[in-house]
């Protein structure tokens, strides 16, 4: 993982500084919003700087250690002071492997990037695949890490045994979203009408999409009507949690259950399903 982490911070910078930038007002709140053209809301320190998500922390936890936090610095503040808009209960702090303290939003570690000069400027978001700008209404996250599954088995993202980093869904709070190999293009062939099963699978019942990772496209995520509730679908797969990963961020138990192949993670490379 250490070799892994350190071609993140390696790959060149994007320049999204001629998008029109609003920045936050100059005060003492401690994590603010900013608006910006190409990202809408995001979230930056007093100062105005872009603050970053990293794909690896799905779990809660900081994989950013060693020479990484040269390039992606750790933002801190014991007792934030928030921005309208902004919920307390998003916020927390986390201790580190090096014992140093770090706060969170919605469970993923906050960063600055290095690259970042000056407030306004956005170079980080997109950098390896796996370091994205900090928004207030991301409605799917970007998870990066080895599947291990209710039997205790790494799996690849084939669903067959082995170590792999594998990108996949989550929903904004880090929990991790499946698809089922039967369903259909919009059609859910695994909720009874009695939802008597849904404990197992819960559906996804967002009913829209706000924001989604840069790397991903939101038109291919829609909606569809299981017995009166919403569920969310990507590239038509109805979308669903594993009722064993027991609401904890970062789990993938549910890649081998009943077996592997027949929940398989919700990732962004996934075929159409199947009309």
């Amino acid at each position: 993982m250490p070799a892994l982490l350190l071609t993140y911070h390696a790959c060149k910078k994007d320049d999204n500084n001629s998008n029109p930038y609003t920045p936050p007002s100059q005060n003492t709140t401690s994590v603010q919003l900013a608006s910006t053209a190409k990202f809408g809301s995001i979230l930056t320190d007093s100062a105005g700087r872009t603050l970053y998500f990293f794909a690896i922390d799905a779990n809660g936890n900081s994989g950013c250690t060693g020479g990484c936090v040269a390039a992606w610095p750790v933002f801190y503040k014991a007792q934030p002071t928030l921005a309208a808009g902004l919920n307390a209960a998003d916020f927390s702090t986390i201790t580190r492997t090096d014992g140093t303290p770090q706060t969170t939003y919605k469970g993923w570690p906050l960063y600055y990037y290095a690259s970042d000069p000056k407030a306004g400027d956005i170079n980080g978001d997109g950098v390896g695949g796996t370091w994205f700008v900090a928004k207030p209404d991301y409605s799917i996250m970007l998870a990066s890490q080895q599947l291990t599954g209710l039997d205790g088995i790494q799996y690849t993202s084939e669903h067959v045994p082995g170590q792999e980093v594998t990108q996949y869904f989550t929903d904004a709070y880090g929990r991790t979203l499946y698809t089922f190999s039967p369903d259909k293009f919009k059609k859910n062939n695994f909720t009874k009408a009695d939802f008597s099963n849904d404990p197992v699978w819960p559906m996804d019942t967002l009913s829209s999409i706000k924001n989604v990772p840069s790397l991903l496209d939101k038109t291919q995520f829609d909606t569809l009507l299981v017995f009166g509730r919403v569920q969310l679908t990507y590239k038509g797969w109805p979308l669903y949690y594993f009722g064993k990963d027991s609401a904890t961020r970062g789990n993938t138990r549910g890649v081998s259950f009943p077996q592997p192949g027949v929940w398989p993670i919700a990732r962004k490379d996934i075929t159409i399903a199947p009309m």
